[in-house]
């Protein structure tokens, strides 16, 4: 993939046309074009290590913010980096209909730190999201978890040292001052994400949605059975 600015100040991105990301205001997963690029003669007089580009989202029009790494400095372009940070990022949704209120409230604020880019302390937020699952569903809960870990291990093929990370960040000593809270990188910060959400949806979701569905059949079963007229008062 190559990008860089060229002397007319014009963006050149060999894979413009599939650059799609979700937007942080509309939610959706769109294409974005380009709105404003900063001037070649301005970027070549202050050479800043990183730059920001303006696109606009193609399904609301709302703008989005990039910043990009600057890889050279030549006399008629610049090359950037194929790898961006997105400045705002669409928050994360996860259903805490079903969550004790205390893992609800880490666990938002773990989102949010996710969402900021702040990934270290996102991950800080995932272990104490699960200390506080562990404390409300005890030793067997915390070991069911665990094998869930391991399950999703396998289904995601994980490798060795991902998984280690994993394990660390989340079952590590509860009692140790200093728990070893490995630093993540985006990819692995993504991968944290989204097995702390499936340890939450089996550990709650998942059974309150069950118990809501059995309810809901059980309403209708009683509402049913009670407005049927028994035969033997018919006629």
């Amino acid at each position: 993939m190559s990008i860089h600015i060229d002397a007319s100040s014009r963006l050149i991105n060999s894979q413009e046309k599939t650059l799609a990301l979700t937007c942080p205001h509309c939610q959706v997963v769109a294409h974005v074009t380009v709105s404003a690029v900063p001037r070649f003669e301005e970027l070549q007089t202050y050479r800043p290590a990183q730059i920001g580009i303006v696109y606009h989202c193609d399904a609301c029009q709302a703008p989005v913010f990039l910043r990009f790494a600057v890889r050279m400095y030549a006399a008629s372009r610049i090359e950037l980096s194929p790898q961006f940070i997105e400045v705002e990022r669409a928050r994360e949704k996860f259903s805490f209909t079903y969550l004790p209120e205390e893992v609800e409230l880490l666990f938002k604020e773990a989102l949010t730190c996710f969402s900021s880019g702040a990934l270290n302390a996102f991950a800080s937020m995932c272990r104490r999201t699960v200390q506080a699952v562990f404390a409300d569903l005890g030793e067997g809960g915390k070991l069911r978890l665990f094998d869930e870990l391991n399950e999703v291990r396998e289904l995601a093929a994980l490798s060795a040292d991902t998984f280690g990370k994993l394990k660390s960040m989340l079952f590590g000593t509860a009692t140790d001052p200093r728990p070893n809270i490995p630093l993540l990188d985006g990819y692995e910060a993504g991968i944290a994400l989204e097995v702390v959400k499936d340890l939450l949806y089996e550990a709650y979701v998942r059974k309150g949605k069950l118990q809501q569905a059995m309810l809901v059949r059980r309403f209708f079963l009683d509402e049913t059975q009670t407005n049927i007229t028994p035969l033997s008062n018919a006629g």
